[in-house]
């Protein structure tokens, strides 16, 4: 709905690359799954030129990513050409394949997942690159009676079938209406102290500069007013309140504020700091 991307982190067996497949299975477009290793050339993912002998030409095949929902499983295994292909696609909306620009269809959508914990045969994500994804999600282990359903639907034969219930064209209307969606100036200023609080802490009293090495950038002011609309909309409102934000502000902000050497090692969490700014910053 807000045409942005996401991130998906999570050990390996939470059932990440299902869900992206069942959101795509109950939307009617196109979907691939892209996975990423080290050996991974970027015309893998964006296609090449061919020459065809009988009409002594060259012909362009394109690749996978010419898709309506991708998931980019473990990103992190790629090497850094392929994953600024990917985020060029992202942020552009388009690719090159040999000095040719070519446009995606809409809608264009990327979940990408990296698992935390493994670091062999990974190349980390650059601040740069995560600051394109939208939300940045964290998939955590299912409590037991969660678990025991898991269970029983994978080991009893219970089967489950989506279907489509929306098509390309009628997501793309929502995604041109998510703008509409009212934001009064008070809200903005809500947004704009909270970003603002990630780079200047002290001046709204938060003891937090030791543990921010760089705060959060204009785009996340972006994404938190766009994901707060679109939560407005899912609510039945037609303008934004302060609970959508403070329901979005976590997935929005969690990758892009990048924590000291200090924080990291006394396990301090981007997560614990945004709760400190939310109880800091009043709410209009």
């Amino acid at each position: 709905m807000s045409k942005g991307h996401v991130l998906l982190e999570g050990v390996p067996g939470l059932a990440k690359t299902l869900l992206v497949q069942t959101l795509s299975d109950c939307i009617d477009s196109k979907f691939v799954r892209l996975q990423f290793t080290p050996d991974l050339l970027p015309a893998d993912i964006t296609g090449t030129k061919i020459y065809e002998h009988n009409s002594t030409s060259f012909k362009t095949i394109k690749g996978p990513i010419f898709s309506n929902f991708v998931l980019a499983d473990e990103i992190n295994r790629a090497p850094p050409k392929v994953q600024s292909t990917l985020l060029e696609a992202m942020q552009e909306n388009q690719v090159s394949i040999q000095g040719e620009t070519h446009q995606l269809e809409k809608p264009f959508f990327v979940m990408a997942t990296q698992n935390p914990v493994e670091s062999e045969g990974t190349y980390k994500l650059s601040e740069a690159q995560i600051d394109r994804f939208m939300f940045k999600l964290l998939i955590s282990y299912p409590n037991k009676n969660q678990e025991s359903d898991i269970i029983q639907r994978f080991t009893e034969g219970v089967s489950h079938k989506t279907t489509k219930i929306l098509s390309g064209g009628k997501l793309l209307e929502i995604q041109d209406f998510v703008p509409q969606i009212y934001a009064d100036e008070k809200i903005r200023n809500y947004i704009t102290e909270i970003v603002d609080a990630t780079r200047f802490p002290d001046k709204y009293d938060l003891l937090l500069s030791d543990q921010i090495e760089y705060g959060a950038s204009p785009r996340a002011s972006i994404w938190l007013t766009i994901s707060a609309k679109a939560n407005a909309l899912l609510q039945g409102r037609g303008y934004v309140i302060p609970k959508d934000i403070q329901d979005v502000v976590h997935d929005v902000l969690r990758h892009r504020i990048i924590l000291t050497y200090e924080a990291e090692s006394e396990a301090i969490t981007t997560d614990d700091i945004i709760k400190k700014i939310l109880e800091k910053i009043k709410i209009p």
